[in-house]
């Protein structure tokens, strides 16, 4: 009886342990829905730089395959053009697009890579955005920095940590994700 009652309480041990440890992993997965800048996920951002013929309300993007490709740029509600960070023409720029119902190819969201780059810093971090998806912290004893960065479908990757941006300019880095706007100043090259 004893030899019995010991088998039954190692089998029931044994389902309890099979049953939480999947329960855990399926909540796991279910909670990290973030993307690592190095994970491969079909990004529909076309990138290249901007063209001689861009104009207010059109981009020439040349493309890094060459191609040079024409998008009307679209407007919000509110009349706000979708261009992060300005147009210049030779900028590297990533362009978020869709094609409207006669053809015509219209940017939802155009990001000014080259504008992006540079040093930045708010209250708890000093960062450097560099060219290639690198990033150099200026703060030592930061817990996690920062260390890559990536355009990702319209969105911004920095590690595990996914951002739209909100504003870009030549002095400011509004980013803004499921915990709140996150607000950063250019640190100017002499500082």
């Amino acid at each position: 009886m004893k030899k019995l009652t010991f088998a039954f309480v190692l089998l029931a041990m044994a389902s309890w342990c099979v049953t939480g440890c999947q329960s855990k992993g399926q909540k796991a997965q279910g909670e990290d829905s973030t993307l690592m800048v190095g994970d491969t996920v079909a990004d529909s951002t076309v990138y290249g730089v901007c063209g001689e013929g861009t104009a207010m309300h059109t981009v020439e993007l040349i493309t890094d395959a060459g191609d040079s490709v024409t998008y009307i740029i679209q407007e919000d509600e509110e009349g706000r053009s979708c261009v992060q960070g300005g147009l210049l023409v030779g900028d590297r720029l990533a362009v978020i697009g869709a094609t409207d119902r006669d053809g015509e190819r219209v940017a939802t969201k155009v990001i000014n890579l080259t504008t992006l780059q540079g040093k930045w810093t708010s209250l708890d971090k000093n960062f450097e955005i560099l060219e290639g998806g690198l990033i150099k912290s200026n703060v030592t004893a930061e817990s996690n920095p920062w260390t890559e960065w990536k355009i990702l479908n319209g969105q911004f990757l920095l590690n595990r940590d996914t951002f739209d941006i909100d504003q870009l300019s030549a002095d400011s880095l509004y980013l803004e994700n499921h915990d709140g706007i996150f607000v950063y100043k250019r640190v100017k090259k002499d500082a």
